[in-house]
Order: C-alpha cells, then sequence, then structure tokens
C-alpha cells in the first residue's frame, strides 16, 4: 500500500486542471522521489509495482504519465529510484529547453501565431523568440471549461509579448488572421495522431482550409511507443450548468495529415514516418 503522502500528491495531480501533461509528469517524478525517501526494500518494490498502475491512471490520456511509469524500474534499491527520478526532471528540463531554441525558429518577423489552451513547451517557444529579439504577436483562446488560456495570458502580459484572447467559438474566424498556428500535445500516438486539448482538432482544420501552417510543440516523452489513435481512452468530464448536464470531452484527436511537423527535442519530425 502506498504512503499517505504518495496519496496526496496523486490527488494533487488528478486535481490539476490548468497545468498539462509535462507539469504532471514532473510531479509524478517527484513522488517518485518522495517514495524513494519514505520506502526501501521488498516494500519499495511492491510500492513501485503499484505505482506502476497509478500512475498512468492519473489521466489515461496523457502519454507522459504512462512513460514515466516505464522509465522508473522496478527495484528494491531506493537510490536508484531517486536518480532514475532526478533523471527524468532533468531531461524533461533539457528538452523543454530545445524545443524553445528548435520552435523559436519558426517565427518569423511579424509573425501572428494562433494557440489553444497551455502549452509549457509553447511557453518556451515564445520565451525563446523574445530573447532572440523577434517581434510577433500571439492570438489564444480562452480555452474553456477550465481556461487555461487565461493563464497563459498571464505568462505572456509577465514577458511583454503582445496577445489577444478569444472565445474558443471565434477559432474559425481568427485562423484566416494568423500566419501560424502552435499548440502542445498530451499524447502522440505511433499512426502520427496528436490529442491534445479539445478543439484542436477544429483548430487544425480551420487553419488548413486557410493555408495556415500548423505545429505541434512535445517532449519526446509524448510519443506513446505502443497505441494508435484508435486505442487512447479520452478522459471525459461531465459538468451542470443552471441544472443541465453538459457532456465534456477534455481532448480531442487531430489527424496527422493536418500537423506540418511536431517540434520536439531530436527535431522537428514529419508525421507519422518520423514518429
Amino acid at each position: 500500500m502506498l504512503p499517505p503522502e504518495i496519496h496526496s500528491i496523486l490527488e494533487e495531480m488528478r486535481a490539476e486542471r490548468i497545468r498539462g501533461a509535462s507539469y504532471l509528469a514532473r510531479r509524478g517524478a517527484e513522488a517518485y522521489i518522495k517514495l524513494a525517501e519514505l520506502l526501501s526494500g521488498e516494500e519499495l518494490r511492491k510500492a513501485l509495482e503499484e505505482m506502476r498502475e497509478e500512475i498512468p491512471v492519473v489521466n489515461r490520456t496523457m502519454v507522459s504519465l504512462y512513460n514515466l511509469s516505464r522509465f522508473i524500474p522496478i527495484t528494491d534499491n531506493s537510490g536508484l529510484v531517486r536518480a532514475k527520478a532526478e533523471e527524468f526532471i532533468k531531461l524533461s528540463e533539457e528538452a523543454k529547453r530545445e524545443i524553445g531554441n528548435i520552435g523559436s525558429e519558426l517565427i518569423d518577423e511579424n509573425e501572428v501565431i494562433l494557440t489553444h489552451s497551455f502549452s509549457s513547451a509553447v511557453l518556451e517557444i515564445f520565451k525563446a523568440a523574445k530573447k532572440k529579439g523577434k517581434r510577433f504577436r500571439v492570438i489564444l483562446t480562452e480555452s474553456a471549461p477550465d481556461y487555461e488560456g487565461l493563464a497563459l495570458a498571464r505568462e505572456l502580459e509577465s514577458l511583454g509579448i503582445p496577445f489577444e484572447i478569444i472565445t474558443d467559438a471565434q477559432i474559425g474566424i481568427f485562423a484566416g488572421k494568423a500566419t501560424l498556428a502552435l499548440v502542445g500535445a498530451d499524447n502522440v500516438t505511433r499512426d502520427g495522431a496528436v490529442i491534445n486539448k479539445a478543439g484542436t482538432y477544429l483548430l487544425a482544420l480551420a487553419c488548413h482550409d486557410n493555408g495556415v501552417p500548423f505545429y505541434i510543440a512535445a517532449e519526446s516523452f509524448k510519443l506513446h511507443p505502443e497505441l494508435t489513435s484508435d486505442e487512447v481512452e479520452i478522459v471525459e468530464r461531465k459538468f451542470k450548468r443552471n441544472h443541465l448536464l453538459i457532456r465534456g470531452y477534455l481532448f480531442d484527436i487531430t489527424p496527422w495529415k493536418y500537423v506540418r511537423g511536431i517540434v520536439t527535442e531530436l527535431g522537428i519530425l514529419v508525421p507519422p514516418k518520423e514518429i
């Protein structure tokens, strides 16, 4: 049985609404570090076996959690568990910096970039482009129902990057005003499909219709080693408004044919052949 401290972290991860797959993977790695501090020997091994089941189901759609659970070995060596968890965090930080450097080269002078939801990888690209002295502005959706876009707006405001916020329903209107679209991903399947915040598929369609290049930014640990797009479990969270039940899929699936490229720390991959 997992210690209460670990259950507390897992509950915090389940409750998170704004920060996405990268943050949850890092928080999961921190849970492994805490576990290594609390347990050793056979107790640790049994707890790791349980964690291999518990971490992915925090959010079944986010492949970063699945890959994290496979990155940490089942062992009775607490030092090894801590070292591997710290390695995961270090690699993820390095990946994000490299994505920022690579992705910023996609941004030309006076680019108008359309984005949806909050992606730490996309934010890293914006930061890198800003440091390189590039002038650009961002059109971002509010990203209902959790309004992750407002969190991104606060980050852009602090960086001095000009932006405007639109409702999700206006994606089709503003796609024609953009020169580039850039979003994150919670999962990239073996067949090159992108699973991200619901509304991403509609953005990709609008960009396709308006001739706007559509790119994804994602660390390599968001590439699923096994599943295809029709095998991914999409999380749904129903909610009520004015006593009426509303269905709410948190993610949708964008086919690879609408994706110009996936910006990773390994370079810009062309789906599905390079996945």
